[in-house]
Order: C-alpha cells, then structure tokens, then sequence
C-alpha cells in the first residue's frame, strides 16, 4: 500500500462532490465533457483491476468510490443534457 497513491486518490476524490453537488444545483452541462469523464472512469476501473489482479489492498475501495462518484456525475449529466434538449423542443 502506497501513501503517495491513497494521497492521489482522496485528493481526486475531494472534487468529485462539488462537481456532483454543481451538476445537480444548475441542470446544466456546461463545463462537462462525457468523453473526459468516460477515460477518467476507465482509468479508476484500470485501477481496481490491478488490485485485484496484482497488488490487492485496501486502497481498492478508494477506486471503487471514486468509480462510483464519477459515474454518479456522468449519470447527472446525461440526465440535464435530455432535460435541456426536452426544453428545446
């Protein structure tokens, strides 16, 4: 178990709340890139992977909640983005 990588992993995972909390207060998409947070959710299933493949630790489920909390602030922004084009229409 790597302090540096448990040092990595909070401090990506300290941005992932406001970034949730932002999406849902606007409804909006602005600012957000799927394609950014679809490779940075590969990225965090890499990670666990190689936990569990590799060099199995605890700091596995510092992956699988950001995993999770990534996944979460995809999900918000596929639902404004159907809001948004609902209200163009």
């Amino acid at each position: 178990m790597s302090i540096f990588e448990i040092g990595m992993l909070l401090c990506f995972g300290a941005a992932w709340p406001f970034s949730i909390y932002r999406s849902l207060k606007s409804g909006s998409i602005a600012g957000k890139s799927p394609f950014f947070l679809c490779i940075i959710m590969v990225g965090y299933i890499c990670g666990i992977l190689n936990k569990l493949l590799y060099r199995y630790d605890q700091v596995v489920f510092l992956y699988a909640l950001n995993l999770v909390m990534v996944s979460t602030d995809f999900l918000i922004y596929i639902r404004n983005s159907r809001r948004l084009r609902g209200s163009e229409a």
